[in-house]
């Protein structure tokens, strides 16, 4: 029976190369995968699924606009799907939530998110939202503050590497813009001042 896993964590905990393993192992048994990554993540080129360690893989972009029923029904026309995996999820509209559930509870395909659970300012980000009161699995991909605890929250930083308390909830970057920290790091960067 198929179901749908949210894969969560902070940045760079190794989401993306969970996810191209996840794929990988789909793979390597003959069996077909379907990559999804947002459209509006083209660090690595649009298109791509690409982790710091320098695996990548092709896939197939979705916009706030996409329906992924759609999508799924279109790609099981060129080939049998086993799995879906979704990159970049923290991106995905609550309809894409729930659809993806349609997915999982009538097409019998198991659906993989990965992405962050909260924004710099610590709020869920709305795939994240339905995700965690929808997912049938939910597991947290842990990694690390620079004091050694567990980083559960995300800073942003400007250009001189200073946090920033307010902007817009989505800003494309990486490691020259965010840095992953435990809670009580988040709350002297930015609760406490």
């Amino acid at each position: 029976m198929a179901q749908l896993y949210f894969y969560y964590s902070a940045m760079n905990a190794g989401k993306s190369t969970s996810l191209l393993q996840s794929s990988y192992n789909y793979r390597e048994r003959g069996m077909n995968t379907l990559v999804l990554t947002a459209a509006i993540d083209d660090r690595y080129g649009v298109g791509k699924v690409a982790s710091r360690i320098g695996l990548e893989t092709e896939a197939n972009i979705f916009g706030a606009d996409s329906n992924l029923i759609e999508l799924v029904d279109a790609s099981i026309k060129d080939q049998d799907i086993h799995c879906i995996l979704v990159d970049e999820s923290q991106f995905l509209t609550k309809e894409q939530v729930k659809q993806l559930t349609h997915v999982v509870d009538n097409m019998d395909i198991p659906v993989l998110c990965y992405g962050l659970r909260t924004d710099f300012q610590g709020e869920l980000f709305t795939g994240s939202q339905y995700l965690l009161a929808w997912s049938d699995k939910l597991v947290e991909l842990k990694t690390i503050c620079h004091c050694g605890r567990k980083a559960n929250m995300v800073v942003r930083l400007d250009g001189n590497g200073n946090v920033m308390k307010e902007g817009e909830q989505v800003a494309i970057g990486g490691n020259e813009s965010y840095e992953s920290v435990c809670r009580k790091h988040y709350r002297e960067f930015i609760w406490d001042q």
